[in-house]
């Protein structure tokens, strides 16, 4: 080994990021959306994170109370630097009619696997979004929150979800952060169709190992035409083609996912069990996650700058700053997406047909539009307006831009198709 190779630091250890990341999901305000009167369905997913300690570090004894978020992250335990800080993704394998919806669409790749948050469907006689969060999470994987090994840390922001690209609105979604603040916990006992995927945040989160871009392929049929309607659906497929959303490729050697008691004493040895399907984090489960990530890159405003995106070279040293480029997700007009709302770029897609792209551009002045409002809101105050729906109106005005351009495609097709039949039958019969 050479001197340059032995002087190579080990990566640095992302519990201070994920350590700002928690007290500033604490102590900022959630984003709460009212349900209408016309749509009051709400659902809740739980995020869980843990911090796994070193092999060699002295695992201390178990308090009788829990410590509060900065007790935990005093520990000496946590801050060791080979501790592993990791977020809980799962597999459903029989995803049901609401858990599809959450998705957001099944895949069409068969060798693809969705992962997900465990939560679901808000019941009528919950108390609220967090004991929906609990309660689901009880019943799916078998861990109990409200449990002293772990602490609620507070909400991201709710989002809508939609569906016919936006003009009908499913349900509202509240993501809830938790921490388990114990070196051991209880094991989870999922239900038999549900894997469970304990997966580093350093291998999402770490610039010295930035997560893998991929894409998610999703029929444009599924968004636009009714299910049981074949022909239409075929037409359509024709006619406007394919829709790609980003994705991120979990890497199936970082992942040690827990199934069953039969496999719990491979699984404490160290020996992955690998998945016979590549694992894709996208669509709302990614845009959750972004969320998270972006809590990590900017410290709070400071006097000397009131916002970080007044300066340049904040955004260019910010530990999360390459992490953070989605694919297709360029600077716009000297705003950059993955910052100002990472969770909203996740949700963008692109055509396969490029003449799509190009007429969503030319339709989206509205979009555009909205998000330099946004922008100057950030500016301005260090942080969103929570007055001001940004997110919905983005995605709003976005899905707008994308039913008129398909307007016009469809129409531009329909014209060339019947400009073909009747040069056709001219030049057949005419001449």
């Amino acid at each position: 080994m050479s001197k340059r190779e032995s002087a190579v630091p080990p990566p640095a250890s992302i519990v201070p990021l994920l350590s700002r990341a928690l007290h500033r999901i604490r102590s900022t305000p959630p984003r709460i959306i009212a349900s209408p009167p016309t749509q009051p369905r709400r659902a809740a997913v739980a995020l869980i994170i843990r911090v796994v300690p070193s092999s060699s570090a002295p695992v201390p004894p178990t308090a009788a109370t829990p410590p509060t978020l900065t007790e935990f992250f005093e520990f000496d335990w946590v801050n060791d630097p080979n501790a592993r800080p990791e977020i809980l993704f799962l597999h459903r394998k029989n995803a049901s009619a609401d858990e599809v919806t959450l998705a957001q669409s099944r895949l069409r790749n068969t060798n693809e696997s969705h992962v997900a948050f465990p939560g679901g469907r808000m019941e009528p006689e919950d108390e609220g979004g967090l004991y929906t969060a609990m309660r689901q999470t009880w019943e799916e994987i078998g861990v109990d929150l409200a449990e002293r090994q772990y602490i609620s840390v507070g909400q991201l922001d709710d989002r809508e979800i939609t569906t016919s690209l936006g003009k009908r609105l499913l349900m509202i979604l509240s993501p809830f952060v938790f921490l388990q603040v114990t070196p051991q916990a209880p094991p989870p006992d999922p239900i038999e169709s549900t894997t469970l995927h304990w997966t580093p945040l350093a291998s999402l989160v770490s610039p010295s190992t930035p997560p893998r871009w991929s894409t998610v392929t999703v029929d444009a049929a599924s968004r636009l035409a009714p299910k049981h309607s074949t022909a239409l659906r075929v037409l359509i497929r024709l006619l406007i083609g394919s829709m790609e959303f980003p994705a991120i490729l979990l890497d199936s050697s970082n992942i040690v996912p827990l199934t069953d008691t039969k496999k719990h004493d491979t699984l404490e040895k160290g020996v992955p069990v690998r998945p016979q399907q590549d694992l894709k984090l996208w669509g709302l489960s990614l845009g959750m996650m972004l969320d998270l990530m972006s809590y990590m890159i900017f410290p709070p405003p400071t006097a000397r700058f009131s916002s970080p995106l007044d300066n340049a070279d904040s955004a260019a040293s910010s530990p999360l700053s390459a992490v953070m480029q989605l694919p297709y997700q360029a600077e716009f007009e000297g705003l950059r997406m993955d910052i100002i709302a990472p969770s909203l770029a996740s949700v963008f897609p692109r055509f396969s047909y490029p003449d799509v792209n190009f007429w969503i551009w030319v339709f989206g002045k509205r979009y555009r539009s909205v998000v330099r409002g946004w922008e100057a809101s950030v500016r301005a105050g260090g942080t969103n307006d929570r007055r001001i729906n940004w997110s919905g109106s983005a995605l709003s005005t976005f899905y707008a831009a994308i039913r008129k351009a398909l307007v016009v495609v469809i129409v531009a097709r329909a014209l060339g198709i019947l400009f073909g039949v009747a040069f056709t039958v001219w030049w057949l019969f005419g001449r």
